[in-house]
Formats: C-alpha cells, sequence, structure tokens
C-alpha cells in the first residue's frame, strides 16, 4: 500500500485545499492569529480511523505551521472564542470542547454585524455572574459626574477635579452620597469663577470696542463725515437716521479708520432722530420702546463719551434729543453726565442753547441746581440777544424745576424797563418746548448774530407762560412782569373758548397768576378788570381739559384718615386749586403729592406744587405735605396711621389725637 501510494506522489485522497472567494463561504473560517487561518475539516473516512489524508500545496494560504499544539496557545485560543460566545462562558464544559454553530442560511449575511451585540451580553453575564453589577453602576454614575466636572473644570480652570479621579475606582454608596455634596460646592464655584471670567472678558471686550469707537481727537477724514452727516440730515425717519448711523458704528468697531463719527455727528444724529419723532408726533409708549433698541443705548452711550468734545450747539442738541426720545422715564445718569459737561462750556453758550438745555432739563424733571445757576448768570450776560421763545423757555424751565433765576430777573429789568418795549402778537407761534432757529442740520451753530434792538413781540400762549413763571418764583413785583402783565390785558377783547386746549391753558395760567396777585401783592393793584378775570376764570375751571383722577396712593391715605377721627372732605375746591382733602372747621388742608410733584433724581417739590402750596397758605390754610416716597418707606397699617397722626398733630390738637387713639 506503501508503495502504491509512492507511485502517485503528486495527488491525495482528498482535493487541495485551495483558499478562494468560490470556496471560502463554504468553510467555516475565523482569525486565529496574526497571519494564520485555521479550518477545520473533516475527511470522509470511517470516524474509527485516524488517518487524515490531506495534502497541502505550497500555494495554499493555510501554513502546516498553523496547528498550534502548546497549551499557552490554546488557552488564548479559548479566551478569544469564549468572548465570541463559541464557549461556554461560566466553565460548565471543557475549555477545549467546542460547540458546534448550525447558522441558518437567512442569517449568513448578519454574523459580522451582530457579534458587538452578542458579546455585550456575554461580558454582562459574566459580570453578573462575579457579583460585580452593584460595583459598575457606581463605577459608571461616578464618571458620568467626572465628565460633568472636566467640562466645567475647561471654564473655570479648576484643578481640585483631577484629584478626585484617582481614588473614583472605590467609591461605595455612602461615598458617593459625599461626591454629590463636594461636587454641588465645585459646581457653585465653577461657576462663579465661569461668570466672573466672562463677565470680565465681556467687560474688556466692550472697553476695546468704545476705546476704538471714541477716538475723536486723532486723524479725520472731512469727506466721509460730510457724506455721513449728509445722509443723517437726508433721512426722513428716525428709524433711517438710526439704521445709518448704526452700520457706521459696526463699521468703525470693525476697524474702519479714520472713524468719520465725529462729536458733530453724533449729536446731529441724536438730533434727527428726536426731531422726526416729533414731525409724525409719535405716542410716547413708541418712544420708549424706540429708545430701549441696543443700536439707540450704543449711539447714546458714544454720545456721552463725545461729550466733552462736543461744541455748545451740540451739547445742547443732544440734551434736547435725549428729553424728546426717553422724557421724564429714561436716561438719568446721562442727564448728569450732560450737566457735567454743559458747566464747564456754558461760557460759549448763545441764548438759544441756554433756553434748549434748560428746557430740556425742565421736561425730564432732572434737577441741576449747579448748571442752572450758571446758566442764570450767562443768561443774564446775553440777555438783549435772546427771541421772545426763548426768553418764554428759559423762564418757564427756572420755575418747573423751582430754581433761583436771580441775575436773569434782574437783566430783564434793567434791559426792558418800558412796557413799550414789549409789544402783543396775535398770531401764535411754537410752544415753549419746540426748537426755534435750530441749525441741526450743521449741528454746531456759532454764531449768535447781530444784537438786536431790546423790543420783543410776544403772542398770548408766551405771555401766559412768562406770567405764570413770575407766579411760580414768586417774583410778581419784577418790573418786567408788571410790564408783561400790562401787554396781556389788551387781550381783553379776544374772545376766549372753552373748545380749545390752547385758550384754556392760558385762561388757567392767567387765572393762577390774578388770583396770586389779589392774594399775595394786592398793594401792586395789578389784577385784571371785572369782565377779563369773569372770562378767564370761566374758561380756566372748564372741565374739558382737566379731568382730575384719584389714584391707589390716594385712596389708600383717604381709607386711613377715618382712623385720625376727623371730619374729612375729599376733593375740597380752593379759589380753582383741588385740594385732595380738607378739615373745614380746623382750615386742614392735606396734600397727598405722588411723584409726579417731585424732582425724579433729588425729590425737590417742582414749580407747580410749590405755587399750589404757596397759594393755599395765602388762603388761609394750614397746608401738610404727604408725599408719596415717605409713605413708602413705612410698612404695615398701623405705622402708617400713626406718621398720619404725628404730622397732623400740631393741627389736630391733643384732645383729638387722644381721642382717635382710643378708638
Amino acid at each position: 500500500m506503501k508503495g502504491l501510494l509512492n507511485t502517485f506522489p503528486q495527488h491525495s485522497f482528498l482535493k487541495p485545499f485551495i483558499f478562494s472567494p468560490k470556496t471560502s463561504y463554504n468553510l467555516p473560517v475565523m482569525k486565529v492569529g496574526a497571519g494564520f487561518m485555521y479550518g477545520r475539516l473533516e475527511v470522509g473516512f470511517s470516524r474509527g480511523t485516524k488517518t487524515k489524508c490531506v495534502y497541502l500545496s505550497r500555494d495554499s494560504v493555510v501554513s502546516s505551521e498553523g496547528v498550534v499544539d502548546s497549551d499557552k496557545d490554546k488557552e488564548d485560543e479559548d479566551w478569544k472564542l469564549e468572548f465570541l460566545g463559541e464557549l461556554d462562558p461560566l466553565g460548565c464544559q471543557a475549555s477545549k470542547k467546542r460547540k458546534k454553530q448550525q447558522n441558518s442560511g437567512l442569517l449568513k449575511d448578519t454574523d459580522g454585524m451582530d457579534w458587538c451585540l452578542r458579546a455585550r451580553k456575554v461580558a454582562l453575564k459574566s459580570i453578573e455572574a462575579r457579583g460585580l453589577s452593584q460595583r459598575m453602576e457606581d463605577l459608571i454614575n461616578v464618571k458620568k459626574k467626572k465628565k460633568k466636572r472636566n467640562k466645567k473644570k475647561l471654564v473655570g480652570k479648576v484643578k481640585k477635579v483631577k484629584d478626585f479621579e484617582e481614588d473614583d475606582l472605590d467609591f461605595d454608596l455612602d461615598e458617593g452620597v459625599e461626591l454629590e455634596d463636594d461636587d454641588a460646592d465645585l459646581k457653585r464655584m465653577v461657576s462663579m469663577l465661569g461668570d466672573g471670567m466672562f463677565q470680565e472678558r465681556k467687560e474688556k471686550t466692550m472697553e476695546e470696542f468704545l476705546q476704538r469707537l471714541s477716538q475723536f481727537s486723532g486723524p479725520s477724514d472731512r469727506k466721509k463725515e460730510i457724506n455721513l452727516n449728509r445722509a443723517i440730515v437726508e433721512a426722513q425717519t428716525a428709524e433711517e437716521v438710526l439704521e445709518i448711523t448704526a452700520e457706521m458704528i459696526m463699521a468703525v468697531g470693525k476697524g474702519l479708520s479714520p472713524s468719520p463719527l465725529s462729536p458733530l455727528n453724533i449729536a446731529t444724529a441724536l438730533h434727527r432722530i428726536a426731531k422726526n419723532m416729533e414731525k409724525v408726533s409719535m405716542m410716547n409708549t413708541r418712544r420708549l420702546a424706540f429708545a430701549r433698541q441696543k443700536e439707540v443705548s450704543m449711539l447714546v452711550g458714544i454720545a456721552m463719551t463725545a461729550l466733552p468734545e462736543c461744541s455748545a450747539q451740540g451739547i445742547s442738541n443732544i440734551s434736547w434729543a435725549l428729553s424728546k426720545i426717553g422724557g421724564e422715564l429714561l436716561y438719568l445718569s446721562e442727564m448728569d453726565r450732560v450737566a457735567e459737561v454743559a458747566l464747564t462750556k456754558v461760557e460759549d453758550f448763545n441764548s438759544q442753547n441756554v433756553a434748549n438745555v434748560a428746557g430740556a432739563f425742565a421736561s425730564m424733571q432732572h434737577s441741576a441746581p449747579d448748571l442752572f445757576s450758571a446758566l442764570s448768570k450767562r443768561g443774564s450776560e446775553i440777555i438783549h440777544t435772546f427771541q421772545e421763545q426763548e426768553l418764554a423757555q428759559v423762564l418757564w424751565a427756572f420755575a418747573s424745576l423751582y430754581e433761583t433765576a436771580d441775575s436773569l430777573l434782574d437783566a430783564l429789568d434793567t434791559v426792558f424797563k418800558n412796557a413799550n418795549q414789549l409789544e402783543c402778537s396775535l398770531k401764535t407761534k411754537t410752544s415753549y418746548s419746540d426748537e426755534e432757529r435750530s441749525n441741526e442740520d450743521s449741528g454746531d451753530l456759532d454764531a449768535e448774530g447781530p444784537l438786536r434792538s431790546p423790543v420783543l413781540s410776544f403772542n398770548r400762549d408766551q405771555l401766559g407762560n412768562i406770567a405764570w413763571s413770575y407766579a411760580v418764583l414768586g417774583q410778581l413785583d419784577r418790573i418786567f412782569f408788571s410790564n408783561v402783565w400790562r401787554t396781556l390785558s389788551h387781550f381783553e377783547e379776544q374772545r376766549l373758548s372753552e373748545q380749545y386746549r390752547e385758550d384754556i391753558m392760558f385762561a388757567s395760567q392767567a387765572h393762577l397768576v390774578n388770583q396770586c396777585l389779589k392774594l399775595e401783592y394786592p398793594h401792586l393793584r395789578l389784577s385784571l378788570g371785572d369782565n377779563l378775570e369773569e372770562k378767564i376764570a370761566r374758561a380756566g375751571k372748564t372741565k374739558r381739559f382737566n379731568q382730575k383722577t384719584t389714584s391707589s396712593f390716594q385712596k389708600e391715605v383717604a381709607r386711613l384718615l377715618v382712623s385720625t377721627g376727623l371730619d374729612w372732605v375729599r376733593e375740597y375746591v380752593v379759589d380753582g386749586y383741588t385740594v385732595d382733602a380738607v378739615v373745614v372747621d380746623k382750615k386742614i388742608a392735606l396734600e397727598i403729592d405722588g411723584p409726579t410733584h417731585f424732582s425724579r433724581n433729588t425729590g425737590m417739590p417742582l414749580g407747580h406744587t410749590m405755587l399750589k402750596r404757596r397759594y393755599i397758605a395765602a388762603a388761609g390754610w394750614n397746608v401738610v405735605s404727604l408725599s408719596h416716597q415717605e409713605w413708602e418707606e413705612i410698612e404695615g397699617s398701623y405705622e402708617q396711621q400713626e406718621y398720619l397722626r404725628e404730622i397732623l398733630k400740631e393741627h389736630i390738637g391733643e384732645d383729638s389725637s387722644s381721642r382717635s387713639k382710643d378708638e
């Protein structure tokens, strides 16, 4: 037999095993080691014989070296087969006994896809069999917390997190609770550090941005400045002006140099925004919404930075624009800044600048005593240059804020000694709040114009404003006022209608001034004649444009007044003034004054409030004022009742006070 086999050296009982794409799928081939392929072949002889006649040619991929007999290699092979599910992971079977797997033909293509899932299941079963499930859960939970802390560590640069990472593997449940407490503290600390760094970086970026925008003293491009000024002036709406300015601001912030945002253009932009608002009579709610836009806030901030570089006209335009855009609700700190800078340049102001700056502060109910003292002095120096509208506006501003204007009033008495220097015009000019002869296009008016003859031609509303201002300031014995009042008497034949707001406002002012003359200065004998007084009184007392509303503050105080034990009468009329509450028999007049009666920044009473108090006191009443600010500082109904008794004590008397306490 042996000889017979030697006769055919190049043949075998089986076909040579050659690895090719055509036959590989019939063999369960798996990767055992690097560079080796091992296939299990069973020969077609009987199971009893041990002979396996296999001829492996040199061209075959499988080498004879692929048969591994060492125990060490078998152990490595068994571990890998166990991980892939070929052997029993729990050790119930012999490690070398391999299970033959019958795969369905339908699953043939998915064998390579679900091995990861099978491996994961085997790993989980092995963990459960060893009793390590709880330990792995603790380990996984701790690692999740570590990841969150690591993200925070990158933001806050906290090095303490690294100390936790070294000992995390041995944590049990009790240690996990302590970790959560420490983790909460760590998160808070990281958050604080992160917020601080973010805020610091934000402030630094904004500082650099504003520094680029505020470079007003460097080189300039005159052509760019003129083009920007022209574009601002030609814009027809406030939105268009803001859009043009905002685009230029962003361009400068990105590096445009030299910047065309000169102080002149900044002042002009704000002025044109306010002017276009006035042109369309924009409602207050719409103005406030417009003023709160980011672009407007940025423009106002740049204007505050450029304010020291602005001319007198620029300061005038900016202050007037802020009063129109924000009203009495916004720009508190900005107006303080304007007052500070304007005080240093007041010597350069002309009559228009004085009137516009004073009018802006008055319309915003913003007190500035030092500035107004300087404005009064400057106005007295250039009194002969004032036009009628400017003079009426500046006097109204001083009276509204109840600021002293002695030097200005003295100058008026000196320049306008004769009544012939004042004339009366039937034409109605613009009101005191509007600008006149404003050069907003150029934004920088320096010339004051030639000196005019000291003859003024006022209209009816201007005369009413001037007369009311003198009454508020308590200066009805001045020469200039007497000339104004006599000029006003020429309107005796003019018809006053109760259908127009302008007529009602004028009549109310004239009526109050006439009553003050009768009560405080009867010796001057300047009160109006009976016929004109009757017309003015009837028009001034009309309720068509004088509807009085009761605030919640007044209702709350009125409810507590009952506890004083006095017979209070609400809404009592005293010569054209309505007093909030009075005790008629004791002549007590209680004025419940809300926020509109006081300056918004100093809390001092405004001019119209002081005139009412003085007038009611001159009429023989004991005036007691209760301010909204004082009332808000008192908490509790009992404390508020005690406060009412305290301020009324000297007028109520001891008997009434003790009786009210007993009740």
